[in-house]
């Protein structure tokens, strides 16, 4: 079964209490201004027939993994050096395991469609050239291996993996005896310390080997193993499975990683440092942990972050110069074997995560379908055309800001997924819903006939949400969620339920159905797809799979618009505290969100990002409530700006509508916008500001108007891009046209200056940073210029 990752294989427990302590941090520009350089210097160290320096007795392996290395830094095939290494290595036929493993890799990378034949043809003479006789059975060595007999070892045989694994990927299979051997192999040969090595079993291990083995054993009994559902005739049959050795075998080796964990050696070995960095990322990706869990401290448990910290060794040990880098020992020493490891490892390790499943409970039931994120996932990247990964979340020993490494979290389970204490309860809610109100998306789904989880979320809704509005309801036919990308039968599904929260639906929930008429969950279908290894069901099956299929990218757009961050700009946070000394002192700003019936908690991050904004951008020091300020509240008075926007229909009561003339009047501000252009709190807006004001009117804001120029130090804002969802019929994919025009505003007017702003279309879901395909309003970047502009004008009033 395809699976990128051991946590399909197995449930992991990762306790993430403390964190190494690191030096001063790098920061996303310079993560990538680290790539972009060592990218050019390879290019640069490209000799004219389009090969880099190679050894005569491995003719090509040296221009492969320079040519892999561009393709995964952002490369692509059109590029004139690529055209030229393609074509070198198009014209090399070898016989050596290194050199064929990587040229797959290159052309499942570049060309797969025009490659197939090449592809095809690699992947038969590795599957002939496996060791299948004596101790090294199920390995590869160096080159061919005579009536299946050889000494091989754990360098080439995890190459030859990887160059089957990403055959599989575009569609070319191997045999499944290759599987079988191979998993056996890395199995049987695992030390009992948890280590791998060069060789067989009995022989010291260290990093990279353990790298090695970690990742070789994922790949091949992710494809050896039978999943955790299956088709018995016309029937469906999920949560089959149960535990097996491998999973406690690739634990084991993470154990071994983590008590010697190290990003500046290669742990016990001398030598091989960029090497161990490579296969370092391929171990944390393929098993989804963004942390390597070390020995405890104190009592409490430790972690390290593979990537962060790997990131922040290479950034430093680049060249200053050229921007180049050399290992230690062997070939990495030379410049472009060396830079071509250290990018694989910051390019592959930068992709972005598409979703977290998230780990519940002491036992497994979080993951009785191993295969279903990982399935899911490789569907995704197969029709958004870009490198995704996804991450296993322990919900107990997980921060909120561990929470926002992925835009969505998937929790599944047949047992309540809430601890028995009511205090953890209450800390797993409030966690939630810290990370909803950041921008977070919930799934969650009941499987596997157990009530227990349906009880224990409803619950966990009532615990995340005191507020009554929010509530479980039906999403009907009409909701894009069925055709965000793809048009989805909603009875080839389960029903879904929603909780509408911010700019958009922020939880969906599939429950269990009733006994009488189950329906498969959508972690058991996405266990059945398989994508990649070409499995045959009959049409009924393969229907309700590819609805899973669709409807799982579906959510998935509409949670993201596909707007995902590189894992650099989630790690590496800049420093957006706004406190401190500031360079030119203009006091601090107060500003807030007002408290109104319209849903003033629609978009709760809206202020304080913009805040955030004009603190790092303008050197502003502001204040911003923790809570909305009620329009009645006495410190009103004390605020520069307000802020006031919503979803829904509302009505002032005549004490609030005396109170904000009187603050309007006496200087202050009001920033207005209606969420995803809400027509409800648009009219309602409308109607109230009328009777707040009523010898005077709200009236279009002129584009060459002062308050969207650069008169004040802010943009020029004539022109603007705004987010024009459209579906062309219904029931069609929604289609998101980005139009740029001119900015729609009104406002109130006093005198010369403007005491009222309000755009109909939306500002605050742009501001909140929250992705929504049904959100008409401006781009996230001119949202957040409209509100510089908005506050710097106001300072000069």
């Amino acid at each position: 079964m395809t699976r990128s990752t051991a946590a399909l294989l197995f449930g992991v427990c990762v306790f993430v209490a403390i964190v190494r302590p690191m030096r001063a941090e790098v920061t996303p520009e310079q993560v990538r201004t680290a790539i972009d350089r060592g990218v050019k210097y390879l290019k640069g160290q490209q000799r004219a027939d389009g090969s880099w320096i190679d050894r005569p007795i491995m003719e090509g392996g040296i221009s492969a993994l320079c040519t892999l290395a561009l393709l995964n830094s952002g490369v692509g095939p059109e590029d004139p050096t690529m055209q030229k290494a393609l074509h070198h290595l198009r014209n090399i036929q070898s016989d050596k395991t290194y050199v064929i493993s990587l040229q797959t890799m290159v052309f499942a990378r570049a060309e797969p469609e025009r490659d197939r034949l090449l592809i095809r043809r690699n992947v038969k003479w590795l599957e002939d050239n496996q060791i299948t006789k004596g101790d090294y059975n199920g390995s590869w060595t160096y080159s061919v291996t005579p009536d299946g007999v050889g000494t091989g070892d754990n360098s080439n045989s995890q190459f030859a993996l990887l160059a089957l694994h990403e055959a599989e990927r575009v569609g070319v299979q191997a045999r499944e005896r290759t599987w079988l051997l191979a998993k056996k192999y890395w199995s049987d040969n695992q030390n009992d310390d948890g280590s791998w090595s060069y060789k067989l079993k009995g022989t010291p291990g260290y990093g990279s080997m353990t790298c090695a083995g970690i990742s070789s054993l994922v790949i091949a009994s992710g494809k050896a193993i039978a999943g955790d559902a299956k088709v018995s005739g016309n029937r469906i049959e999920c949560c089959t499975g149960g535990a097996f050795e491998e999973a406690e075998k690739i634990e084991k080796g993470l154990q071994w990683l983590g008590r010697h964990f190290s990003v500046h050696r290669n742990p016990s070995y001398q030598i091989w440092l960029l090497y161990y960095m490579y296969g370092l990322e391929r171990a944390g990706r393929l098993t989804a942990r963004r942390f390597i869990p070390l020995p405890s401290r104190a009592g409490q448990p430790s972690r390290a972050d593979w990537y962060r910290e790997g990131a922040e060794m290479l950034v430093r040990r680049q060249d200053g110069l050229s921007g180049y880098w050399t290992g230690v020992g062997g070939d990495e020493t030379t410049p472009v074997v060396g830079t071509s490891f250290a990018l694989l490892f910051l390019s592959k390790g930068r992709w972005p995560t598409l979703l977290g499943k998230l780990q519940h409970g002491p036992g497994e039931d979080w993951n009785r379908h191993r295969g279903d994120a990982a399935n899911l996932t490789a569907f995704v990247e197969s029709r958004w055309k870009r490198d995704l990964t996804w991450q296993v979340i322990d919900l107990r020993a997980s921060t909120v800001e561990d929470l926002l490494q992925t835009p969505v979290l998937y929790l599944c389970g047949s047992e309540s997924p809430l601890p028995e204490r009511p205090d953890e309860q209450q800390q797993h809610a409030q966690k939630l819903r810290d990370y909803l109100d950041r921008g977070g998306f919930l799934l969650a789904e009941g499987y596997c006939g157990g009530g227990g989880f349906d009880r224990g979320f409803r619950r966990l809704i009532e615990l995340m949400f005191p507020e009554p509005e929010y509530r479980l309801q039906l999403l009907e036919a009409d909701h894009p969620i069925w055709y965000a990308e793809e048009k989805v039968d909603p009875d080839q599904v389960r029903p879904l339920w929603g909780v509408e929260f911010g700019c958009r639906t922020s939880v969906i929930y599939a429950p269990l159905d009733p006994p009488n008429n189950p329906r498969p969950s959508l972690s058991c279908l996405w266990e059945l797809s398989r994508p990649g290894r070409g499995t045959k069901y009959n049409d009924a099956v393969r229907d309700r799979t590819d609805a899973a299929l669709a409807l799982g990218v579906n959510i998935l757009a509409y949670a993201t618009n596909r707007e995902l961050r590189p894992k650099e700009e989630t790690l590496f946070p800049s420093n957006r505290s706004g406190r401190g000394e500031d360079r030119f002192e203009r006091g601090r700003l107060y500003v807030a969100t007002l408290r109104h019936p319209g849903g003033c908690n629609s978009a709760p991050r809206a202020v304080a990002n913009l805040m955030e904004t004009a603190a790092e951008q303008l050197r502003l020091r502001t204040h911003v409530g923790e809570k909305p300020l009620a329009i009645n509240d006495d410190t009103l008075m004390d605020h520069h700006l307000v802020f006031m926007h919503g979803r829904n229909a509302f009505r002032l009561t005549e004490a609030e509508r005396r109170r904000l003339r009187q603050y309007v009047e006496r200087g202050g501000m009001v920033l207005a916008d209606s969420i995803c252009a809400s027509r409800a709190f648009s009219e309602s807006f409308r109607r109230e500001m009328a009777a707040v004001f009523p010898d005077r009117k709200l009236e279009n804001i002129s584009p060459d108007d002062p308050l969207l120029s650069a008169k004040y130090g802010g943009a020029d804002l004539r022109l603007v891009s705004r987010r024009d969802p459209r579906q062309s019929n219904k029931g069609e994919p929604l289609k998101t046209e980005t139009r740029t025009v001119p900015p729609d505003l009104e406002g109130v007017k006093f005198g010369d200056r403007w005491g009222v702003v309000f755009s109909p279309f939306d500002i605050s879901c742009a501001l909140e940073r929250r992705a929504s395909l049904e959100c008409r309003g401006y781009t996230r970047e001119d949202a957040a210029r409209i509100g510089l502009n908005v506050l710097l004008y106001s300072l000069q009033q």
